[in-house]
Parts: C-alpha cells; sequence; structure tokens
C-alpha cells in the first residue's frame, strides 16, 4: 500500500553493521558527541521502546559528554512526542535548575 512506504524503507536507511551505508557517518556523529561536544544536554527515553530500548540509549549517553542522567518515561515508547507535556516540563525544570 502506497500510504506505508516510508515505513517499510525506513529500517534499510538505519545502518547496522559497521560496513552498512551511513555507518561511517554515525560514528563520526558518535565521536563528535563524544569528544567535541562542549555543551549541556538533556535526554529523555521511553522505557517501552521496543525499537532501541533502555540499554541502547543508556550507550548512548555514555557518547554524549556531560550528558546527566535520562527522563526515563515509564509507559513511553520509541516516539517520546506523544508524551510531550511530561517530557517538555522536566525539560523546563532541568534547564531552569542550571540558572
Amino acid at each position: 500500500v502506497r500510504y506505508q512506504a516510508g515505513v517499510r524503507r525506513f529500517p534499510n536507511l538505519v545502518p547496522d553493521r559497521p560496513e552498512a551505508p551511513g555507518a561511517a557517518l554515525s560514528r563520526k556523529a558518535r565521536d563528535w558527541w563524544r569528544n567535541s561536544w562542549s555543551g549541556e544536554a538533556f535526554m529523555a527515553v521511553g522505557a517501552k521502546d521496543p525499537v532501541l530500548g533502555l540499554a541502547v540509549m543508556a550507550e548512548l549517553r555514555k557518547s554524549i559528554r556531560g550528558c546527566p542522567e535520562p527522563l526515563v518515561v515509564a509507559d513511553g515508547g520509541h516516539f517520546l512526542q506523544e508524551w510531550g507535556d511530561e517530557v517538555a516540563h522536566a525539560a523546563l525544570a532541568h534547564w531552569a535548575s542550571r540558572d
């Protein structure tokens, strides 16, 4: 079905092995976050994310220099914008506490 074309195509665009197209760029981005980033960060993750999950997000957080423990949205899935109010309020509180 035509309206499902994006959903069918997207997984093929995600690098899933070191030699996959885009994997080198992903490593370059990871290295930049790890070695060059000097700003502040806020991370929110969905505890019920069936795509990445908490373990993958914990590893990603380690790659972002200075990233604090994430906000874990207990019922959150892969698309955390569905929990926008909760995430936005936590982010605003996080940044307000920095002043």
